[in-house]
């Protein structure tokens, strides 16, 4: 029987945060894994509870939150509602908003009881696995890292130099439409700014390559927003992480949003028993 407490709020450093959390109640110390969404993404998206269940039945604590500036709100988690949230977000942001999840798992939080804290493991997805390999490398806390269809480099998406950016820099917002809400998505150019202003630190290759615990490097063959070959630049900088390529798959794995089936697509069934099995090697060995 899985246990599930969903829209636990979090006080964050910049918004309120809202998270949830899945496990066996047993009053057993289990390993503890936190799901890192991605761009446009949120905790409630596709298949996202399927995984919790998945992760929470093989004797995991599961944990999945929306960044605080991702466009829902507390009151109202799913979608984007607060776009003015979402035209302030940037990385720096979603670092300081992981580091509030990873510091409430360590807090009495009325779960220590299922929570080893001394096991957590940080799987991110596209835009969300370039913060958790960053944080990985910079937070000691953290004993091992997945990258799922992730991104290997944050510079490159800004387009410097294109007319769409010279337009960004004079205008201060620029509009990314949402394909499946219609939401004109508005970005500040503060966005970039704070990039710049953090570039060595969010410098994803400079993570990678120092590394110092298990990573594996989940990605599909047929994704068509963040290319396999980003994978393979990941796995070339860590010489010591495992890649996995899993044919034919695509950016989510073969979920959509909504997602109605009580089973998961079978890619992410795939790519969440690789990761099972990763962490659950990965800890054999600190033992």
């Amino acid at each position: 029987m899985i246990t599930k407490v969903n829209n636990i709020k979090l006080n964050g450093q910049h918004k309120p945060i809202v998270a949830d959390i899945y496990f066996k109640k047993n009053q057993t110390p289990k390993p503890v894994i936190i799901l890192c969404h991605g761009y446009k993404g949120f905790k409630d998206w596709g298949a996202w509870s399927l995984v919790g269940d998945y992760f929470a039945q093989e004797d995991f604590v599961f944990i999945k939150f929306n960044f605080s500036h991702n466009g829902g709100t507390v009151e109202n988690p799913i979608d984007f509602p607060d776009l003015e949230a979402f035209a302030q977000n940037n990385y720096i942001k979603e670092l300081d908003d992981l580091n509030t999840v990873i510091n409430w798992v360590f807090d009495n939080n009325g779960y220590s009881s299922e929570i080893d804290a001394r096991s957590i493991s940080l799987i991110g997805h596209s835009r969300g696995a370039g913060i958790v390999v960053i944080k990985a490398e910079e937070d000691t806390r953290i004993t091992s890292v997945l990258t799922w269809a992730g991104v290997s480099d944050y510079k490159a998406r800004f387009q410097m130099g294109t007319p769409s950016f010279k337009t960004w820099q004079e205008t201060g917002i620029t509009y990314i439409e949402n394909s499946r809400t219609k939401q004109n998505m508005p970005h500040h150019f503060q966005f970039f700014e704070n990039f710049k202003e953090n570039e060595q630190r969010l410098t994803i290759k400079r993570a990678v390559e120092h590394l110092q615990i298990p990573h594996l490097i989940l990605h599909g063959t047929n994704d068509a927003a963040v290319s396999h070959l980003e994978a393979e630049a990941l796995h070339r900088w860590n010489s010591d992480s495992n890649l996995s390529l899993i044919d034919d798959a695509n950016h989510t794995f073969g979920a959509t949003h909504p997602w109605h089936l009580k089973t998961l697509p079978e890619d992410l069934e795939k790519v969440s028993s690789i990761s099972i099995n990763f962490i659950k090697i990965t800890l054999e060995k600190k033992e």
